[in-house]
């Protein structure tokens, strides 16, 4: 089964040296060792971006041709991991209910006005507008270590050696703007009615943070760390919901407040 993967960390934004993480390309660089360890996957069947090298047209561009060339035939499965700050840009095209959409930071990272530009960030509804066009055949797996929205900030996910991985919007205006608006309770990455073969792996809830944190000697992201973990201890055999359940219990016991999410059709868990 011919597969291609692009395995993306940020640390480092070009225009917010303040907003550095640590763990995000060790993240992108344990993503890719186990998908060649455990998942068939070879070092030409996988692309990793960290820092500079993950711009938002070098990531665009390295998922549309994924995409171009699985709806050709040429893969039959793709995967897709990110780990950066997340944040959350106004809907614009009227499809959100809480008038918000999520959006992920690259390295070029940038304002317009109050707002994130979205010329510099990506946003969930293009990821869903990609992917949906995938044939229902391709396999698809997104792993997703980010937060998803600030609301969720718990004291004990601000210990030290623990950042979360969210930024607001640039200015003050442009944060009461969107915290005026509902909470944001659902995602809208995949097709709206499942695919059958599509999987979204996410490092928490909607409402939730993830944690970007020292574990052992090293920085990692803490939903990364603990999902490699399991599956490189239990050499990739277990069911997809079992893992999750696994990962959860982890994060819980290490006393992450974050919940990590898996949304697929349930026959296919």
């Amino acid at each position: 089964m011919a597969q291609k993967a692009l395995c993306v960390g940020i640390n480092h934004f070009k225009n917010y040296p303040s907003a550095a993480l640590q763990g995000c390309v060790n993240d992108a660089n344990d993503m890719a060792a186990l998908l060649k360890d455990f998942m068939g996957f070879s070092s030409g069947d996988i692309t990793i971006l960290t820092d500079a090298q993950a711009t938002r047209v070098k990531i665009m561009q390295a998922l549309t041709a994924m995409v171009n060339d699985a709806i050709s035939g040429k893969y039959s499965k793709l995967v897709f991991s990110l780990s950066s700050h997340g944040t959350q840009v106004p809907d614009t095209n009227g499809d959100e209910a809480d008038k918000k959409d999520e959006a992920f930071c690259p390295y070029d990272l940038a304002q317009k006005g109050d707002q994130w530009d979205t010329d510099h960030v990506i946003v969930d509804d293009e990821l869903h507008d990609l992917f949906i066009q995938l044939p229902d055949s391709v396999v698809l797996e997104v792993y997703l270590d980010t937060c998803h929205s600030g609301t969720g900030l718990k004291a004990i996910d601000m210990l030290i050696y623990r950042k979360p991985r969210y930024l607001p919007p640039p200015t003050a205006k442009g944060f009461r703007q969107l915290e005026q608006m509902k909470p944001r309770t659902s995602r809208k990455l995949l097709a709206d009615k499942a695919k059958p073969n599509q999987f979204l792996w996410a490092g928490c809830k909607a409402n939730q943070t993830s944690s970007d944190a020292k574990i052992g000697s090293a920085y990692h992201g803490a939903f990364t760390y603990y999902y490699v973990t399991e599956v490189r201890a239990t050499a990739n055999k277990l069911l997809r919901k079992d893992i999750i359940k696994k990962v959860a219990a982890d994060l819980k016991a290490n006393h992450y407040t974050q919940v990590p999410q898996l949304e697929s059709p349930a026959t296919q868990r």
